[in-house]
């Protein structure tokens, strides 16, 4: 543990060093910020504006792509670079790197969370929890969600073959629950058949307790079941927390014994005739 927490650190300051992995970040937050300044309209049966909505929804969003699309990528890359066939030789290798990965997710989300939320309220009157409870509900929904789809995206990293098809195998569902979670639309106006497909998924869990942590209670009435359901929140992120994990630890440890020298070179040998190619 105090191997991965003193290696998280170092992590976590080379990414607030490095400019270009920063800008992905703040790509993202910046285009939250322009959508909810533009869009006028009320959420349907509120007078909630559309770009507290679309704001709350972003914020689940990018909490969900730390661990579905950031995370599953590093550890492909890193895997291809040798990193797991480094650490299957150090004593406590493996534990100290998921240690420290969590770590630089973990910064990653509430980094992009702060920032959004901070210029969302500054920049375009953003909404932001009204009480304790609803720092609290803000709190607990967020950290339940990391570890709802973190292990889940350390489980597709362990298995997605190089690190150009990651990108290709996650980005398309992951614009598609986007769309169809009501993290940007309002879900109840959505096709009731979406809707129950939608339902099955983290992110909509993950909007719904954060428009429940941010907005006032007036907005449950843009619900399909015109309450935040907030048991029923924590009971479904949990539900996928356990599968996540459940599928991660034999997945990584099946990655880290079939990494071999060999493997390694192959990869090398075959990573540069593509690049010749190309």
């Amino acid at each position: 543990m105090r191997a991965g927490f003193q290696r998280g650190a170092i992590e976590v300051r080379h990414l607030m060093r490095n400019p270009k992995e920063m800008s992905g970040f703040l790509g993202n937050v910046v285009v939250a910020l322009v959508l909810a300044g533009t869009l006028s309209k009320k959420v349907p049966g509120t007078h909630i504006p559309m770009g507290h909505l679309t704001l709350a929804g972003f914020a689940a969003y990018l909490l969900f792509q730390v661990g579905l699309i950031n995370l599953p990528q590093v550890l492909v890359t890193e895997r291809e670079e040798g990193a797991l066939l480094r650490l299957r030789a150090t004593p406590g290798g493996i534990p100290a790197y998921l240690v420290a990965k969590a770590m630089v997710m973990v910064a990653m989300a509430y980094g992009t969370l702060i920032l959004l939320l901070g210029a969302g309220a500054l920049l375009v009157d953003g909404p932001l929890p009204r009480d304790a409870a609803g720092w609290l509900t803000l709190l607990w929904v967020t950290a339940l969600g990391l570890l709802a789809v973190m292990p889940l995206g350390a489980a597709i990293g362990a298995v997605l073959p190089n690190p150009r098809e990651a990108l290709a195998f996650i980005m398309l569902p992951a614009m598609g629950l986007l769309v169809t979670s009501g993290a940007v639309f309002p879900f109840s106006s959505l096709p009731v058949v979406v809707q129950k497909i939608a339902a099955v998924f983290p992110l909509k869990w993950m909007a719904q307790g954060v428009r429940a942590a941010l907005l006032p209670d007036a907005a449950r009435a843009a619900e399909p079941a015109g309450s935040w359901e907030l048991p029923t929140i924590a009971m479904v992120l949990s539900a996928w927390a356990v599968l996540g994990f459940l599928l991660a630890i034999p997945l990584l440890r099946r990655a880290a014994r079939r990494e071999s020298g060999s493997r390694l070179t192959e990869r090398h040998r075959k990573a540069g005739l593509s690049g010749a190619a190309a």
